[in-house]
């Protein structure tokens, strides 16, 4: 690791945070998460400490509670000014006090605060969450426990009460003070196939002979350079359900925790069709702030985000159907727009779109997405083409809830496809611009490319819509549901749908079921999937699905801050109260009132360090003298509130903000492997030229094609179409994902051209390519 300069203070002070220690329990698809932050205080003086980390924007947290001397302290969730003020007041007076609270701008921040940790002492302070688990393309379970947080660019000229404007310290990998351990334990009634991680993992433990639960944990050793992911693998995980929770008996009936709570899971069985939408405008904005320069992963030799970026680009481009309309956007501190509307999707605009994409550079500086997201909405619609919208980014944006509401006020116009690029995007942006606009998203981290999880969204897009989305409810009399999630309003192919209610009324008190219908309309065609469940509802001491039904209404209505209508405001300030799961508008606070004395003495502040993510990242250029915060001590002459307000530019890793970061002219040539190669030879009719560079890449001479062609009426770009999808087949059949819409394209240009010669071509192009593909891919 190169360049510590900055990073630690002359007076070396030790750092207060020691471990991280989580525990964590999967049922089914529901993660019951409890994370305990080990403080001590090993200097002469008390300290207050200051830990910004990140949490994934599903995360419903409801209980924090501190454990100091043997004693537990629970700490009350309040109105956040209120639970902020009480805080100030306590560590002002000589009271030992700790604070939680979510980031006024982002979902995904949490800020935790221990005031006055006296010399000596040591304290312990957890907090629990609740989340849904994703599904993946693959049929895994995904749980990632955040351990990356990257620098949020802040929006030119706005100042804004965050605890991302604390002056962090960032330290190298093999410096930071503190460790992390994790224990998982995973139970399903189907069984676990097997459990995978990018992070080194003990054996899993099966704990039953049926292996319907298991054991695992993370090896020790952890060095916070990437986002720990645990896959797993059930034997059966499409099968729709609906859990019924008991309400808390303390609690009054008709109220969120008094009555009982709905979780229904539907996994609609839209049919396959290959008939894919021709129309639509496609809109790609591209993230070229200074931080995608960084690479993919901290694998050696991996691409720099711009580079995956651009193929992935280039392979939309040729994905595209005829007769639709496209534009691409780049963005960082700035935007460019490819053309000043979008235009018609032809081979002289595609190419013109290629050529300019392979110039692409990650040199646009800061990352300010919604100037460009208000330039495309200001554009006026193309009739018959609705808008589809492709957003790639780093996440690194400050302004969050800005943009969301942005997208959301827009979303009747439009679906949204997001993708996190990199270790540590913004779950908050990425996936809350998606769901507003009935879009999906996707995050690329690790080893994961990012070309098939980008072309699988281009799928969706081009799925006929599914209309007339209806819920209904059959119960008992004097029983009813009321819906706590957003209506569906979307729904695609080999996704799951979660949607959470409230059951009111008085319940039967002899055994009794209710049933539940999704309705819908796809090409003409009415769809029903219902499911009978029992009414009678099960005990769970951690109220999941009370919290996890509250989490997804907050959701819905709470926009930050500044960006929530007064009556949304108030909705979730009620709920987030009553449930007890925190939102923009309030925060965790538990003072030690039994305190024999008030702590003495003045005392100092740390802020706990957090890693730099990236060798880059750690050179002279970018901590000395390029505004990189260095970890520093500070006296608490200033007061709690006077450092929240101070606004400090955090570094982007890999920025090129500063003159002396910009990209130099190393960039690599998109292009590099035959598969790239072929791609970008394909029009943007789906059909290949018959030419020196196709055969380069077939391996097979000019001459020797020529003379192989069996058809002479045919003429010789069918033959070269024929010979690129059958090495399509042959030499690229493990990223088929990614050629998949393409090559569908090539099939049906085929069948325009050849008719009833095609299996006279595929069996000739076997023969010459010494290949054996199947004559059936070719079926119109």
């Amino acid at each position: 690791m190169e360049g510590s300069c900055g990073l630690i203070t002359l007076q070396k002070k030790p750092v207060a945070l020691k471990s991280i220690s989580v525990t964590l329990s999967i049922h089914e698809f529901v993660a019951c998460v409890s994370a305990t932050l080990n403080y001590e205080n090993e200097e002469k003086v008390p300290l207050e400490a200051s830990f910004v980390f990140p949490m994934d924007e599903d995360s419903a947290v409801y209980s924090f509670e501190a454990l100091v001397d043997g004693k537990k302290i629970v700490a009350e969730l309040q109105d956040k000014m209120e639970a902020q003020q009480k805080y100030e007041d306590a560590i002002s007076q000589g009271q030992e006090a700790y604070l939680l609270e979510e980031d006024s701008d982002s979902r995904d921040v949490f800020c935790c605060n221990v005031g006055n940790l006296q010399p000596g002492s040591k304290v312990e302070l957890t907090l629990r969450y609740v989340q849904e688990l994703p599904l993946d393309a693959d049929g895994a379970l995904r749980y990632v426990l955040p351990a990356i947080l990257n620098p949020r660019y802040h929006l030119s000229g706005r100042l804004e009460d965050s605890c991302l404007d604390i002056k962090t310290p960032l330290v190298p990998l093999d410096e930071l003070p503190y460790t992390l351990s994790m224990v998982a334990t995973i139970s399903s009634q189907h069984g676990i196939q097997r459990v995978h991680s990018n992070c080194p993992l003990s054996a899993v433990a099966f704990l039953a002979d049926d292996k319907t639960s298991a054991q695992v944990s993370l090896a020790e050793g952890h060095k916070f350079d990437r986002d720990v992911e645990l896959l797993i693998y059930y034997r059966e995980v499409h099968s729709p359900r609906v859990s019924v929770e008991a309400g808390m008996l303390e609690k009054k009936p008709d109220s969120l925790m008094g009555d009982p709570s709905v979780m229904v899971s539907f996994y609609p069985n839209i049919p396959e069709d290959e008939a894919s939408v021709t129309c639509g405008e496609f809109v790609f904005l591209m993230d070229c702030s200074g931080s995608m320069q960084c690479p993919m992963n901290n694998q050696d030799g991996s691409q720099s985000r711009i580079e995956a970026a651009q193929e992935t680009l280039i392979l939309l481009l040729k994905s595209l159907p005829i007769g639709c309309y496209f534009n691409i956007y780049q963005f960082g501190s700035s935007y460019k727009e490819f053309f000043p509307e979008s235009v018609k999707y032809t081979q002289q605009t595609m190419e013109e779109a290629v050529n300019r994409v392979k110039l692409m550079r990650a040199d646009l500086g800061g990352t300010e997405i919604l100037a460009p997201l208000q330039n495309i909405y200001r554009k006026p619609s193309i009739p018959g083409h609705p808008l589809q919208l492709f957003i790639f980014t780093d996440g690194e944006v400050s302004d969050t809830f800005s943009v969301i509401k942005e997208v959301q006020s827009n979303g009747n116009k439009h679906r949204c496809f997001s993708f996190g690029i990199g270790e540590g995007a913004s779950t908050s942006l990425i996936k809350s611009i998606a769901r507003v606009s009935g879009g999906t998203s996707e995050f690329i981290t690790g080893k994961d490319r990012m070309q098939p999880k980008v072309l699988r969204s281009l799928k969706h897009s081009l799925q006929p819509a599914v209309e007339d989305i209806s819920l209904s409810w059959n119960l008992p009399p004097g029983v009813s549901a009321n819906l706590l999630s957003p209506e569906p309003t979307v729904i695609f192919r080999g996704q799951r749908l979660i949607l959470y209610a409230r059951l009111t009324g008085k319940m039967p008190a002899a055994e009794a079921t209710g049933e539940v219908g999704l309705k819908y309309t796809l090409q003409g065609k009415r769809f029903e999937d219902k499911l009978t469940f029992s009414l009678k509802p099960k005990p769970d001491a951690d109220l999941t699905i009370h919290r996890l039904a509250a989490k997804s209404f907050i959701q819905t209505k709470d926009l930050g801050l500044t960006q929530t209508p007064a009556m949304d405001k108030k909705d979730v300030l009620k709920i987030s109260i009553e449930s007890g799961v925190i939102s923009s508008f309030t925060a965790f606070i538990a003072i030690n009132k039994e305190l024999k004395k008030p702590v003495q003495g003045p005392r100092v502040y740390r802020e706990i360090p957090r890693p730099v993510l990236y060798k880059a990242f750690m050179s002279p250029r970018f901590l000395c003298g390029s505004g990189a915060p260095l970890l520093h001590t500070q006296s608490l002459g200033s007061t709690y509130s006077s450092l929240r307000g101070s606004v400090s530019m955090m570094g982007n890793p890999c920025s090129s903000n500063n003159s002396r970061t910009k990209s130099k002219s190393s960039h690599k040539v998109i292009g590099g492997t035959k598969l790239m190669q072929l791609i970008d030879l394909q029009k943007a009719n789906g059909s290949w030229d018959l030419n020196e560079d196709l055969t380069k890449i077939l391996g097979v001479s000019l001459e020797d094609l020529l003379a192989a062609h069996p058809a002479q009426h045919v003429d010789l770009s069918g033959w070269a179409t024929v010979l690129a999808v059958v090495w399509l087949h042959t030499h690229g059949k493990d990223k088929k994902m990614e050629w998949e819409l393409l090559e569908r394209k090539a099939v049906a240009w085929i069948h325009t051209q050849a008719g009833s010669t095609v299996p006279m071509l595929v069996k000739a192009a076997n023969t010459l390519l010494k290949s054996s593909v199947d004559p059936a891919v070719f079926a119109p």
